[in-house]
């Protein structure tokens, strides 16, 4: 078992385990704001993507 996958997995889980727990003990709008800060930083980490994919290629 190669150490960084395990490492990559780790950090993987506390990220989800955070999220869960701020967005369960949030209240109704700062769920909406956790959302929506959520949906912006995909988009983001999305187009960053797409752009280092075009400029590698």
């Amino acid at each position: 078992m190669d150490i960084r996958s395990v490492a990559k997995s780790a950090a993987a889980g506390a990220v989800v385990g955070f999220a869960y727990y701020a967005f369960s003990s949030a209240g109704p709008m700062q769920k909406y704001s956790i959302k929506r800060s959520a949906n912006k930083t995909l988009k983001a980490a999305g187009h960053l993507i797409s752009d280092l994919r075009s400029v590698v290629m």
